[in-house]
């Protein structure tokens, strides 16, 4: 199949890689064309100047970018791939967005004769490599019946959960979850260090029990050793929550815990953290 790749970064990078290797025909685009460029020296496929270059022939477009603004450069822009899909041809969306742009596209899509998924991933860079990712999707179920033999590429496990708007939703109940794990498991390692506990030992033994979670198993010894130079960063973290308090500020839900710990992201910035992996919010309970 003909596809296009629009954003080369930590996650759609891989992601794009995975869909050549599995013998799709991949065109892709990045604005820093450089890493394009390596792209396709690492991968094959070809590349673009622009989003709607690499959309001309392609049966079902991606895109992965950083939020709703980027999104509609990349889209609707005047460079966009809207001006150079083909009738008929799909986007699919990977950006963690809100839900009111996925509405707002998948509009202009259907008005232009073209189809539309959003399709937030969880998983983070590691499931991007492995080919694991977690794929929430929104959108009409014909769409998704074709969207979905091509992202088993790198899906795990892809559903759909309504319409479009549906998979930026469930994204941010997976990033309201992430977010409470991780600072429970963050005052954990705190507790324990201050008690004098053996960390690792610790939490080999309590990781097989109730208390066990994909982030006691892969981040608790990077909180104990301080290292947080790798994965999801606080930045992206904080524009997560903020597009999910933004929305529960539209439907009424009540997020307390959520908003709590988004300050405590930014006391985390505040410390020059906006690039460390989202568990270094152990750091900000370790201040002097």
């Amino acid at each position: 199949m003909k596809l296009a790749f629009l954003g080369l970064g930590t996650m759609g990078y891989p992601m794009a890689g995975h869909l050549q290797q599995a013998g799709h025909d991949v065109c892709v685009y990045n604005r820093t064309r450089t890493k394009a460029e390596h792209w396709v020296q690492q991968y094959g496929g070809t590349l673009a100047d622009t989003p709607a270059k690499a959309a001309a022939a392609a049966d079902i477009v991606f895109t992965c970018v950083g939020n709703d603004a980027d999104l509609r450069q990349v889209v609707v822009g005047e460079q966009g791939a809207f001006a150079g899909m083909k009738s008929g041809a799909l986007l699919v969306d990977h950006t963690t967005a809100s839900a009111d742009v996925a509405r707002e596209l998948e509009a202009q899509a259907k008005a232009r004769g073209f189809q539309f998924v959003d399709a937030p991933v969880s998983g983070g860079q590691a499931g991007a490599q492995n080919g694991q990712l977690s794929i929430m999707c929104g959108g009409a179920a014909d769409a998704f019946a074709r969207a979905e033999p091509v992202l088993a590429v790198y899906g795990k496990s892809t559903r759909l959960l309504g319409e479009a708007g549906s998979g930026q939703l469930a994204k941010m109940v997976n990033q309201i979850c992430v977010a409470g794990v991780v600072q429970g498991l963050a005052e954990a390692v705190h507790f324990a260090k201050r008690s004098g506990l053996d960390g690792r030992a610790l939490f080999d033994v309590i990781r097989h029990g109730a208390a066990g979670s994909w982030q006691m198993d892969n981040r608790h010894e990077a909180m104990l050793d301080g290292e947080f130079d790798f994965g999801f960063a606080v930045d992206w973290m904080r524009k997560d929550l903020g597009i999910a308090l933004d929305e529960a500020r539209n439907n009424g839900a009540r997020l307390p815990v959520t908003a709590l710990l988004d300050q405590f992201y930014a006391d985390v910035q505040a410390q020059g953290g906006g690039r460390w992996d989202t568990c270094s919010l152990v750091a900000r309970l370790e201040r002097d």
